[in-house]
């Protein structure tokens, strides 16, 4: 065991996460070719499916440029600020790897609950879950603002003393599992799997807009979190994948930015400063007068 102590650099932990993030979505839209062989196959392929696809990869590219251009200084810059005040001064090294990754996973799981009960976040975070299909490529459909949020989450392990470079590890590491969940080809797990892993029979649950699936699952790694907080549901019926209100469409400028169209409409439209406020602030289905929908907008 004392190799987990053997320290690590963090030019090491840098190439870890470059060659995973790479690796990784080669292996994907190999991956995605099966799927849209397999669509074909059962006679399910069709110009939609297709043109969501490509949407999904649109949306990456604009999150892409949006975070290189406006969050990439601030994401690591506010980590090396916050820096200075940790509390330990942490080793890099193979425990504290994986503690970190432990910890980023359940730091995880709340920045994931937020994004959905939290009106202005789920401005965002509802462009992932905007398609009525679920193959890898979903996995790739992001919102404008998704790489804001995970850093008010992820600061506090910076805070205890967690190297900044390790932080950003962890963080791409749960988001490469959560990647990998995005299927419908693998069927449920074995049963020990499935108590204690998140997995792709799991996460189709968090992308159904069935109403006894909706703000279910929202474990990145491990589902025992949706368990030990009571968010967790199997998968039973049917999934039926996308928003409540569908936005009907494979525009990728309208998939991008529909949420924050919704959440306008509604707030301009809601009488008063407080009713505005709850607007944007409130939960998915916030009324005026106090009452929650179960509907998400």
């Amino acid at each position: 065991m004392e190799f987990l102590l053997n320290p690590l650099s963090e030019f090491q932990i840098t190439k870890w996460e470059e060659l995973i993030d790479y690796w990784f979505f080669t292996f994907a839209l190999g991956f995605l070719a099966f799927e849209l062989i397999r669509y074909a196959v059962l006679k399910k392929l069709n110009w939609t499916l297709l043109g969501d696809t490509i949407t999904n990869y649109i949306t990456l590219g604009l999150f892409l440029g949006l975070s290189y251009l406006l969050l990439g200084t601030l994401y690591l810059g506010s980590y090396f600020y916050v820096q200075q005040f940790a509390v330990f001064d942490l080793d890099i090294n193979w425990l504290t790897v994986a503690i970190c990754i432990l910890l980023a996973d359940l730091a995880y799981y709340w920045e994931h609950r937020f994004t959905h009960r939290v009106n202005l976040a789920w401005a965002t975070h509802s462009v992932h879950h905007s398609s009525p299909f679920f193959n890898i490529s979903v996995a790739y459909r992001f919102g404008p603002m998704d790489g804001v949020w995970p850093i008010f989450f992820h600061l506090p392990l910076v805070l205890i003393g967690f190297n900044p470079f390790v932080v950003f590890f962890a963080e791409i590491f749960v988001q490469v599992y959560q990647t990998a969940l995005h299927t419908e080809v693998i069927g449920k797990l074995p049963r020990p799997i499935e108590a204690v892993m998140n997995t792709p029979s799991h996460h189709r649950v968090h992308h159904g807009s069935n109403p006894e699936y909706i703000d279910k699952n929202y474990g990145g790694i491990l589902i025992t979190w949706d368990r030990l907080f009571g968010t967790f549901a199997q998968e039973q019926e049917k999934v039926v994948y996308g928003l409540v209100t569908p936005i009907n469409s494979v525009n990728p400028l309208i998939v991008f930015f529909h949420g924050f169209q919704r959440l306008g409409q509604q707030a301009l439209s809601a009488k008063g400063l407080n009713n505005k406020l709850g607007s944007i602030f409130g939960p998915p289905g916030w009324q005026p007068d106090n009452k929650q929908a179960s509907d998400k907008l």
